[in-house]
């Protein structure tokens, strides 16, 4: 009998934003796959979520690995074999090396852009054959206000002075990105949004963060599981649309 539950797909699940994200989706009724680089904390976090009940399954990917991706999707389409909601939520943040245009190193965009961007663009490819069998599929980019080329040019604005070059500069890769993507896919049932979480209290964010987790995570589940009629293309913080 064919599997009729929506299905989800988190990278970077075992913990933060994105675990919080599965967490929030499970207590909507969906299956709930945790997607992590290291498999055992992608287990302990998925039977976190089962111990409250709610179905979840764990599945190894490195977002910078080729290999481990092929596998995830290899594994996904055979069991449960569908997919509906594709959230990439895994990135880093080189604290300590990131800052300055004019100094940040060339290997500290590399390693950005690999995690941010083509890490992102390679799961999506490879789960977009099985998003497109889905009769509502949805993409959920993990921005950032940081990535908003607006906002950073607005000496009005809260972040203007916030300038860490390879983050910001991924960031804004992605939300291109997921213009591009929304606009190819323009037609079809899937939907692919950006999302600016906040400023979470995280390992990324910090303890200083003005946002609890739990906050940070609801314009993913938002954008994961809008009607039919809701948005493409856009860039979004909880509800309401950036500035790109």
């Amino acid at each position: 009998m064919p599997m009729t539950r929506t299905v989800a797909l988190i990278t970077g699940a075992n913990k933060g934003i994105g675990l919080e994200t599965a967490r929030q989706l499970a207590r909507k009724g969906l299956l709930v796959i945790i997607g992590a680089r290291d498999e055992a904390k992608g287990r302990a976090a998925a039977e976190s979520i089962q111990k409250e009940g709610f179905e979840a399954r764990a599945v190894r990917i490195d977002v910078t690995d080729p290999a481990t991706i092929a596998e995830a999707a290899r594994r996904i389409e055979g069991d449960p074999g569908r997919l509906d909601v594709l959230v990439n939520n895994a990135g880093v943040f080189a604290a300590g090396k990131d800052g300055p245009a004019s100094t940040t190193g060339v290997e500290t965009f590399r390693q950005t852009f690999d995690a941010n961007l083509f890490g992102l663009v390679a799961v999506t490819q490879a789960f977009l054959p099985l998003l497109r069998k889905s009769s509502a599929g949805r993409i959920v980019n993990l921005s950032s206000i940081l990535g908003s080329v607006a906002e950073h040019g607005d000496p009005n604005s809260g972040i203007y002075q916030m300038k860490v070059a390879a983050y910001d500069c991924s960031k804004a890769a992605v939300n291109m990105y997921t213009n591009h993507l929304a606009h190819e896919l323009r037609g079809t049932a899937i939907k692919v949004n950006a999302a600016h979480p906040g400023w979470v209290k995280t390992d990324m964010g910090g303890p200083e963060a003005p946002m609890d987790v739990v906050d940070g995570a609801k314009t993913s589940v938002w954008l994961a599981t809008l009607p039919p009629d809701g948005p493409s293309g856009g860039f979004y913080h909880t509800q309401v649309h950036m500035r790109w």
